[in-house]
């Protein structure tokens, strides 16, 4: 596992990065938002976290070590600054009003209407800044379910994930993806700079919504475009023997035009799998390694369309074999012949795993308090823009410097904020 780099000061890593310049007003928090602008800090922006005196409810989630903030919190936001701020004190809403107009981007995932409710509706928050691009992440888009309170699982169940995962014989299934929540603020990054880049031209700010069920139903396009293939017979792709009006839960089958599963390894424990795809070109490897070299020649067999009808018996072939043998050495076996596998990674394969750590997707961090914590790094790799993780930060650990420092308030007046409930 490798430290997360530091730029040395003068260095050609201290060029700007992508978002250099870019003023993030986060009033985010949980999952959903704090993934997305997360994602903008290791871009470049200047992302200043806005929380009640009380903090983040997840710095308190999930403790693994007392009175410290938990890893829930540091994973979802490293690379910000924390500003305290009471939002239902008068003084408070004018603080937030000057932060508004110093910044490119706000975000927020409050219930629906709670930012309204404060006093900044849209068309408050254009009056202050015209130029800036106010993204909010909800549960839902305008309609029925609106006021539903949405969580990681509800946004799987009501976007059509958690219908297709699963065996046909059991019942519907979340995927430990979070695809509700930090799949929803990816989207939301997707959105939050398309807006930036059209204020280029048009020197205007927009309102950006993305919804967490809409999200997971784009991440599950493929099982709509079943749905509707399902109005012309079975799906042949699918080990499924029965097919009523809807697409049925698969198992491992990818669904795709190659057929795939996941088939035990030696010595059988929860995660000794290698899921093996057989293309067209991969069946006669596949069958000299299974000891079964005959089967390329069969009529049975020779071609996709004669597998398709007995894909379980397939992979139950590829099984016996591979049952006898580690999953990395079926892996070595599979990708000297070019067949498309993988071995089922457990979490702690792959926080040791030396090409993640070397490849800055697992890094350790330091922190003031916990020492140091692992954490996922940056799938965005830009190579004028590289990025440079650094710890979450404190509750309000930057209030004199946002405050003082930047919006020009007193060291007096930030001591009375604070004792009047304000910070």
């Amino acid at each position: 596992m490798t430290q997360a780099p530091v730029a040395p000061e003068n260095s050609p890593d201290t060029n700007p990065q992508a978002l250099s310049g870019v003023r993030v007003l986060d009033m985010t928090h949980v999952q959903s938002g704090p993934s997305a602008t997360q994602i903008l800090a290791w871009l470049g922006a200047d992302v200043v976290k806005v929380e009640a005196p009380t903090g983040d409810i997840t710095r308190k989630q999930l403790r693994d070590i007392p009175d410290v903030d938990s890893l829930y919190f540091t994973m979802l936001n490293c690379n910000k600054r924390s500003v305290t701020l009471n939002t239902k004190t008068e003084r408070g809403k004018e603080i937030l009003t000057e932060l508004i107009r110093r910044s490119d981007v706000m975000v927020e995932n409050f219930g629906p209407g709670a930012v309204d409710r404060m006093g900044f509706t849209w068309d408050r928050i254009q009056e202050i800044n015209p130029k800036i691009v106010y993204a909010s992440i909800k549960g839902f888009g305008e309609g029925p379910y609106t006021n539903f309170k949405a969580y990681e699982v509800v946004a799987q169940a009501m976007g059509g994930s958690m219908s297709t995962t699963g065996f046909e014989d059991g019942p519907p299934l979340a995927t430990g993806s979070q695809i509700g929540d930090s799949g929803t603020g990816m989207h939301a990054v997707a959105a939050i700079l398309a807006a930036l880049y059209q204020r280029t031209a048009t020197g205007r700010g927009q309102r950006v919504n993305v919804a967490m069920q809409h999200a997971v139903l784009n991440l599950c396009r493929v099982k709509l475009r079943d749905q509707q293939r399902l109005a012309h017979g079975p799906l042949a792709e699918y080990p499924n023997e029965d097919f009523g009006d809807e697409v049925p839960r698969s198992g491992n089958a990818s669904g795709g035009g190659q057929p795939g599963w996941a088939v035990k390894c030696s010595p059988g424990g929860p995660n000794d799998y290698v899921y093996v795809i057989v293309q067209p070109v991969g069946w006669k490897p596949v069958s000299e390694l299974i000891g079964r070299p005959e089967l390329a020649e069969d009529p049975e067999w020779a071609t996709p369309e004669a597998r398709l009808t007995k894909l379980g018996k397939m992979f139950q072939l590829i099984e016996e074999w591979s049952s006898t043998l580690p999953k990395w050495e079926v892996l070595e076996k599979l990708n000297a012949h070019n067949i498309p596998c993988g071995p089922i990674l457990s979490t702690k394969e792959i926080i040791e795993d030396a090409s993640l750590a070397a490849n800055d997707m697992v890094v350790e961090v330091a922190h003031p308090q916990r020492g140091t914590f692992t954490t996922v790094g940056s799938p965005l790799k830009l190579s004028d823009s590289p990025v440079h993780i650094t710890s979450s930060p404190l509750l309000g650990e930057h209030n004199a410097e946002v405050y003082v420092g930047e919006l020009g308030l007193g060291d007096e007046e930030l001591r009375l904020l604070k004792t009047n409930g304000v910070i």
